[in-house]
C-alpha cells in the first residue's frame, strides 16, 4: 500500500511541472515549505539587517538541531551545522590525532574528495590507507574487515552509499566491528540521510557527515555533522573562531564542549532554518514510507533498462538503493546525459575521477546515473526509457 501522498507532494515541489528530476543524488527539488522558509528569512534580513533577524529567529534556528538530531537519532547535542558534507567530513577526519604507523581503512567504492584526504594525511603524517576488499555482491566485506583490522587502525571510514551506484554498504556490521576493536568510525551519509532511516546508535558510527541538498530535499550550501560524546573530547577541530572555543585570558582558550565546536561563527542563516524544515518534512512523510517508494521505484527502473537492447545497468551490493546507475553499448555517458536534460530529463554522469578505485577494478570510465526520489512516477521513469538511444554497433576495423 502506498504509504506516500503523491499528489500532495508533487504539488509541493514546483518542479515536477517543469522537469523529470532524475537527478536526487546531485540536488533533489526542494519543496516549496523549505523554499518559502528560507525566503522568508531572506525578507526578513532585507527589512531589518542580518544581526537582528538573526536574533528575531532564535527559535527557528535552534530547531534546526533538534530536527536534525531527531532525523539521525541522536541528542542535539551532538550536532553540529556547517557549510556543507564535504566540509562536514574534512573538519571531522582532520580532527583526529594522526600518529605514524596509524593505520586507515577504508571501502574500495569510496569517494574521491575522502580518498584525497587519506593520502594526504599519509604524505603529511606517515599513517596507512588500506582498502577493505569487496564480497561477492559488490559491497565492503565485513568479514575481511574483521581480519585485517588491529590496534594500530586509528580510523575505518566508509561511504554509505558511494556516488557511483545503487550499492548500501552495510553500515551496521562494519560499525559492530569497528566498535569491538576501538577505532574510530566515520561514516560519509551524504546520499544516504534522507533516503531511508539511518540510526547512529544502531550503525555505530562515532561521526557521520552528510549533506542537506541532496535526499534531504534541503537548501544548497548546508550540511550538518553527527560526533558522538564518545570521542568528541578527542578530537580538536583544525579550525577554530570565537564560536568553537572561547577566549579564556590572553595566552588561553577553551573549545567548547558540544558539537558545535566543528562550526564557525558566520553562517547562512536563511539556509539553516530551511535544512531544518527539510528535517521536519521528511520526518513528517516518514523515513520508512520514503525507503520504501524510492526503492521500489528504482528497482522499476532497473528492470526497465534491463529491458532494452544495448543497456547494461551497473549497481551491486546485497541492499540496493535509489541511485541507478548504467550505460548504453557504443554511446557516450555524457551525450547521452546532455540529450535527455534537451528533453527535460535531469540526470547525471559519474566518471573515474570520482570513484577511481571502484571503477579501474570493473574496468568502467563513466556511467549515466538516474537517481528516484519519491515524488517521482513510473510514467516518469518510462519517458526516460523511451529517450534513451540504442546501442550503436562498434565500427568495422578500416583494411
Amino acid at each position: 500500500m502506498e504509504r506516500i501522498d503523491l499528489e500532495r507532494v508533487r504539488r509541493d515541489t514546483a518542479g515536477c511541472a517543469r522537469v523529470v528530476h532524475l537527478n536526487n543524488a546531485g540536488a533533489a527539488l526542494q519543496p516549496r515549505p523549505v523554499v518559502d522558509a528560507v525566503m522568508r528569512h531572506l525578507r526578513l534580513e532585507e527589512e531589518v539587517g542580518g544581526y537582528e533577524a538573526a536574533g528575531a529567529e532564535a527559535d527557528r534556528i535552534e530547531h534546526t538541531y533538534d530536527a536534525l538530531a531527531r532525523l539521525v537519532c541522536a541528542g542535539r547535542e551532538d550536532i553540529a551545522v556547517v557549510e556543507n558534507a564535504t566540509r562536514a567530513w574534512d573538519m571531522a577526519f582532520y580532527s583526529i590525532p594522526w600518529a605514524p604507523g596509524d593505520r586507515i581503512l577504508t571501502a574500495r567504492a569510496e569517494y574521491a574528495s575522502n580518498v584525497i584526504a587519506f593520502l594526504q594525511a599519509a604524505r603529511r603524517y606517515g599513517v596507512q590507507v588500506e582498502v577493505v576488499p569487496d564480497d561477492d555482491s559488490g559491497q565492503t566485506d565485513v568479514q575481511a574487515l574483521r581480519e585485517m583490522i588491529d590496534e594500530r587502525v586509528r580510523l575505518v571510514a566508509v561511504t554509505h552509499v558511494p556516488t557511483q551506484g545503487g550499492l548500501v554498504n552495510p553500515a551496521a556490521e562494519i560499525g559492530r566491528v569497528t566498535r569491538e576493536a576501538g577505532a574510530i568510525y566515520l561514516l560519509d551519509a551524504c546520499q544516504s540521510v534522507g533516503q531511508f532511516p539511518v540510526d547512529v546508535t544502531e550503525v555505530g558510527c562515532d561521526l557521520l557527515s552528510a549533506t542537506g541538498r541532496k535526499f534531504l530535499r534541503g537548501p544548497r550550501g548546508t550540511g550538518f555533522l553527527y560526533c558522538s560524546p564518545r570521542v568528541r573530547t578527542r578530537l580538536e577541530p583544525p579550525f577554530l573562531d570565537l564560536h568553537a572555543a572561547t577566549w579564556t585570558s590572553p595566552d588561553t582558550y577553551r573549545i567548547r564542549d558540544d558539537a558545535r565546536r566543528f562550526e564557525s561563527w558566520e553562517t547562512f542563516y536563511a539556509g539553516k532554518i530551511g535544512l531544518g524544515v527539510a528535517a521536519d518534512y521528511a520526518l513528517e512523510l516518514g523515513l520508512d514510507a520514503i525507503e520504501e517508494r524510492i526503492t521500489r521505484l528504482a528497482d522499476v527502473l532497473r528492470r526497465r533498462l534491463r529491458a532494452l537492447p544495448g543497456v547494461s545497468v551497473h549497481d551491486r551490493g546485497a541492499r540496493q538503493c535509489g541511485i541507478v546507475t548504467f550505460t548504453v553499448e557504443g554511446r557516450d555517458s555524457h551525450r547521452i546525459a546532455q540529450d535527455l536534460r534537451e528533453q527535460g530529463i535531469n540526470v547525471s554522469v559519474s566518471t573515474t575521477d570520482s570513484a577511481r578505485w571502484d571503477f579501474e577494478a570493473r574496468n568502467l570510465t563513466s556511467v549515466v546515473r538516474a537517481s528516484v526520489h519519491y515524488y517521482n512516477t513510473e510514467d516518469e521513469l518510462d519517458r526516460l526509457c523511451e529517450a534513451l538511444p540504442g546501442p550503436r554497433a562498434a565500427q568495422s576495423a578500416r583494411m
